[in-house]
């Protein structure tokens, strides 16, 4: 007779948090970038390392391997799968094929709920969830949102001013695109050629910002940030998304505000202001006076949301606040103005959060909704 020995699932849990209430089970397949999956299930969430963005052969093995790995570890079969809104993720595409029931959480919901998770907290809360990009729900590039989020879901209270993403995805890695961006948000279209003409396809882009062609509107904190560094010239062309910010905050020796820096109308942060001013600065004074004005405006934004609804926890999240200068400045005003700022502690306030928020914000949903 012989005896066939099952091998075991390798061991994929990489952290376990408690949570605030008991739900029922529930896989979230995490962002595409910095991609964790996580299973919440009773009082705790299983999370699992971060394999990688999800744009290699390799990756996505490892991804569906953590998947099955963490069902078999925990013992525990999900009853729904919480994926991102974007249709084109692999990671979405296999939460539709994986599960009897899906849940779509909003990427921006999920970085909020995340911090929520860890907390322990049920809400409602204030969140601002400033980030490079997250699909909206009607296929809008989100990156700065101020957010109300609850057991319903949530709310979005406000964004940042969009400016144009000319060439898209390129934009990322190339600053210089955004500044010139910023120069057309301000009127100012004449002042690329100076600006930016020996950049390669500097012509094709002016057209591109004149005709409103391949260049979609974002609210994107990060691509604020990247017009920055381009009005001042910093990184031009970075090698990978979020150098040229890295070295603008390199750059910070003592954070200063500009009172007219900003305008907050019906929502909406305007900190074109501050861009215009950034023409005509040096590199060191830039980056005080745009992290310095950045966070006092950021602050302004939130006060006045805690003002009108009565809240006064604000999560503070995403991959802009791996700038410790924003971070730890903007939870240092906003608790001297009286509110309540809650950062991520075990997890990092990027992309690797995003399962764990899905899984609460999805959890959540599904105990309101009975």
């Amino acid at each position: 007779m012989t005896t066939v020995v099952k091998e075991r699932a390798p061991n994929v849990i990489a952290q376990i948090f408690p949570l605030a209430e008991e739900v029922v089970p529930v896989l979230a397949v995490g962002a595409f970038l910095k991609n964790t999956i996580c299973l919440a299930a009773g009082r705790e969430a299983y999370l699992t390392e971060d394999v990688g963005n999800l744009d290699t052969v390799e990756a996505i093995e490892r991804f569906e391997g953590a998947v099955q790995s963490l069902i078999d570890q925990t013992g525990t079969e999900p009853v729904a799968v919480a994926h991102d809104l974007h249709p084109d993720f692999h990671s979405t595409r296999f939460a539709e094929a994986f599960g009897p029931r899906t849940i779509a959480v909003q990427h921006h919901h999920a970085h909020v709920a995340a911090v929520m998770a860890e907390h322990g907290l049920t809400g409602p809360v204030l969140g601002l969830a400033l980030d490079g990009f997250g699909l909206g729900p009607r296929d809008e590039s989100w990156g700065g949102e101020l957010l109300r989020v609850d057991t319903s879901g949530y709310e979005r209270l406000g964004h940042l001013y969009p400016l144009k993403q000319p060439g898209g995805d390129a934009a990322a890695r190339q600053p210089w695109r955004m500044g010139a961006a910023a120069l057309h948000a301000l009127g100012r279209d004449g002042d690329i050629p100076e600006r930016f003409g020996c950049m390669r396809g500097a012509d094709v882009l002016i057209q591109m910002l004149a005709r409103d062609v391949n260049a979609p509107p974002t609210s994107s904190c990060g691509r604020l940030f990247d017009a920055a560094c381009g009005l001042l010239g910093v990184k031009l062309v970075a090698e990978f998304e979020g150098e040229a910010p890295m070295q603008l905050e390199n750059m910070v020796t003592h954070p200063e505000v500009q009172p007219d820096g900003w305008r907050l109308h019906d929502g909406v942060l305007d900190l074109r202001p501050l861009l215009s001013t950034l023409l005509g600065v040096d590199q060191e004074t830039g980056a005080n006076l745009f992290h310095g004005t950045l966070m006092a405006a950021l602050t302004d934004w939130a006060v006045t949301a805690s003002t009108e609804t009565g809240f006064s926890d604000v999560a503070l999240c995403g991959g802009c606040l791996l700038n410790a200068v924003v971070r730890e400045g903007l939870a240092d005003a906003l608790e001297r103005r009286g509110l309540t700022p809650r950062l991520p502690r075990a997890l990092s306030p990027g992309d690797q959060a995003v399962s764990l928020g899905q899984a609460w914000a999805a959890a959540l949903q599904l105990k309101d909704s009975n």
